[in-house]
């Protein structure tokens, strides 16, 4: 089995060492295309108003100075001799959950793999303050094997892709898997943080304070908070199917 690595954190990523060392417990044939400086937050942009880089570190080892989904576009179209049969997106040092999914760089990456007709996943490490004094990737460490491994078997519908997150805690105390669907975060409380640079000049910085959101039931948000890993699929199609017909009334009565 081949499989493509990449993420939104970056080449040297801490994370990015955990997901090499859970790809290669299912294969040898290994490539890593990664964005070679962090890239949180880029959603699934591409870079348009100035040229890409790709640097070669070893063999099937490149970076590429763009987003998380120009790595992938790279790694498809100029990188590999084939295409991969599975593309692993992260670990990313963070939740990705609830509405975070359409700004995180990591979901967008799979996202492209998606769009191509591979088979692709997301991986996200939650975090907390407490656990980020010790060893922030050791449930994604132990767990990652035990929950891609179901899923190698598992038929993905086209344009469909799955997106895990594990828990804060330490690997003993994770409760189990939960296949979820993906909750809602209320960003009427996000903040920006206002400043002045050596100039005296005004820049404003988007905070990452705790956002609010409700647990409602069978949600990645409720799972996490529960201390199960989430497992959610997700479709590319944004189509509210059931407005079609009600919208289309409007225009023909």
């Amino acid at each position: 089995m081949r499989i493509l690595l990449t993420n939104d954190d970056g080449y040297h990523a801490p994370g990015f060492e955990v997901l090499e060392e859970i790809a290669r417990q299912f294969s040898d044939d290994v490539w890593v295309c990664a964005p070679s400086e962090e890239q949180s937050g880029a959603g699934h942009s591409l870079t348009l108003n100035h040229p890409v880089r790709l640097q070669q570190f070893a063999e099937r080892r490149f970076a590429v100075t763009g987003t998380p989904t120009d790595s992938v576009m790279m790694a498809l179209r100029e990188v590999m001799d084939g295409p991969p049969d599975l593309i692993l997106s992260g670990v990313n040092r963070g939740a990705n959950l609830g509405d975070d999914i359409t700004y995180s760089g990591t979901v967008s990456a799979a996202i492209e793999g998606a769009l191509a007709g591979i088979r692709a996943i997301a991986l996200s490490q939650v975090y907390t303050r407490e656990s980020a004094g010790g060893d922030l990737f050791a449930a994604a460490r132990a767990w990652g094997p035990k929950v891609l491994k179901p899923l190698l078997d598992t038929p993905f519908d086209d344009r469909t892709l799955v997106n895990i997150n594990f828990p804060p805690r330490v690997p003993d105390d994770v409760q189990g898997i939960r296949i979820v669907r993906q909750g809602f975060h209320d960003y009427s409380r996000g903040s920006i943080v206002e400043g002045k640079d050596p100039r005296g000049h005004r820049y404003f910085w988007f905070g990452l304070h705790a956002i609010e959101h409700t647990l409602d039931h069978g949600t990645d948000l409720e799972a996490i908070d529960d201390g199960y890993i989430a497992v959610t699929p997700l479709q590319l199609d944004l189509t509210h199917h059931a407005s079609l017909e009600a919208m289309a009334k409007r225009f023909h009565d």
